[in-house]
């Protein structure tokens, strides 16, 4: 499904993002994160390891909420897969964040021994809200 211009524009700014996965047991696990583009994917870089890449290397179905932060109400709700998993690019994709989200480079909060990674997800249903 090809991602509407309303949220590309909103993948390339800071904009505010929530990702669900499934944990073991079926329940949610949601976390807040920051969110890019590559105009056909939504992209999302985490850290190998953390939960939400656990869950999503065994059922790799997400549910992602895109807001934009001057209208909190306005919203893209993303249901979809993560079609590719890649720590190539990790480290340089995360600083390219930093400075949009923070103005700043990457303060790596976890240590820089942390293996950085990026997910791709396809968007299967897109909604806009507001």
């Amino acid at each position: 499904m090809n991602l509407p211009e309303g949220l590309i524009a909103l993948l390339r700014q800071p904009s505010p993002c929530f990702l669900a996965t499934v944990m073991p047991d079926g329940s949610p696990q949601l976390t807040q994160t920051w969110v890019d583009t590559d105009g056909e994917h939504v992209v999302i870089n985490t850290v190998r390891g953390h939960q939400k890449v656990k869950n999503i290397e065994r059922d790799p179905r997400v549910a992602v909420n895109v807001c934009d932060v001057s209208r909190p109400s306005r919203y893209y709700a993303i249901r979809g897969r993560v079609v590719n998993i890649t720590a190539e690019g990790g480290a340089e994709h995360i600083e390219a964040l930093a400075r949009r989200y923070l103005g700043a480079p990457y303060p790596w909060y976890g240590g820089r021994d942390q293996v950085r990674v990026i997910l791709a997800i396809r968007a299967d249903k897109i909604r806009a809200m507001g």
